[in-house]
């Protein structure tokens, strides 16, 4: 384990009683794979609000930004080395954490910043537009890395995504330097991919898609890709592994028929996923542009 691995992270995201979704989702990822772990919920749920009725415990937005206050100004601070922000329940947590963010930056310009926003699928924006709004302009501009999936980066960009060519401009267009999109366009039979775009990289990998699949897949892929690139790991080489875990884990959850992501008794494929990753490299649009 590299020394930048062992620093703290932060994982701003949603909280459940019962579930692996959000902030219960990443965190486990993260503290079994070494990091340290600050977590602070944005809202607290019995379970998914896909399983059934689900009462939102929220924060007053005046509580939440002074709670984002004490972080700031906590001795401990210097422990910190990324921060991963996912589920907003309103846009003032959004612009909170930019704060935090910007704040931290000013005391150490190294902090990683990775960016999950988690504000829609396939059906539309499951959040409050002025949040989703809120992410758009508040966080994606300060991200060392967003993950998107394709529906929720052609929201962002405000275009339909209909092939991978069209998800890696609005990737560009979006700003960060690294951008992983889940939902990707697969190029192979059955499958379902995730895209990485970075300065340098265009990547996509590919698994068989699972039907049925539980919640939570997002926030884990982001908690492990995350780790996996402060872990020293090349991009490519981090996309394959953390690829490879939410696979596993989906798979074998899938296979027990659970409802919910079984991390406890799957901690192994976080660490050393077996499954097997279709790896491709495709053209990247600058190389594109350049031909």
């Amino acid at each position: 384990m590299s020394e930048i691995a062992a620093g703290a992270i932060i994982v701003i995201s949603s909280h459940v009683v019962r579930g692996s979704v959000g902030n219960r989702s990443a965190v486990f990822a993260l503290e079994t794979l070494g990091h340290p772990v600050w977590a602070f919920p944005t809202i607290v749920l019995p379970w998914h609000p896909g399983h059934g009725k689900s009462t939102r415990l929220t924060f007053p937005e005046a509580d939440f930004d002074q709670a984002i206050d004490d972080i700031i100004s906590a001795r401990w601070l210097p422990e910190v080395r990324g921060v991963l922000s996912g589920y907003f329940a309103n846009a003032a947590q959004a612009r909170s954490v930019a704060r935090l963010v910007t704040a931290m930056r000013e005391k150490n310009p190294d902090i990683f910043y990775a960016c999950d926003p988690v504000i829609g699928d396939k059906g539309g924006l499951y959040v409050a537009e002025q949040t989703a709004e809120a992410v758009r302009d508040h966080l994606i501009p300060l991200a060392s890395l967003a993950t998107p999936n394709r529906y929720e980066l052609a929201w962002l960009a405000g275009a339909p995504l209909d092939d991978n060519n069209s998800v890696m401009e609005a990737a560009l267009a979006l700003g960060p330097s690294r951008m992983l999109v889940t939902s990707a366009v697969p190029m192979m039979t059955g499958g379902i991919g995730n895209l990485y775009l970075s300065g340098k990289n265009a990547l996509l990998a590919e698994h068989r898609a699972i039907e049925n699949a539980p919640n939570g897949l997002g926030d884990l892929l982001s908690a492990v890709f995350l780790s996996r690139l402060l872990s020293g790991n090349d991009e490519e080489k981090a996309l394959q592994l953390a690829t490879a875990s939410v696979y596993e884990v989906l798979a074998r959850a899938v296979k027990r028929g659970s409802d919910e992501l079984t991390l406890a008794a799957d901690s192994s494929s976080l660490s050393t996923p077996m499954a097997m990753v279709q790896m491709r490299r495709l053209l990247h649009p600058a190389q594109r542009r350049r031909t």
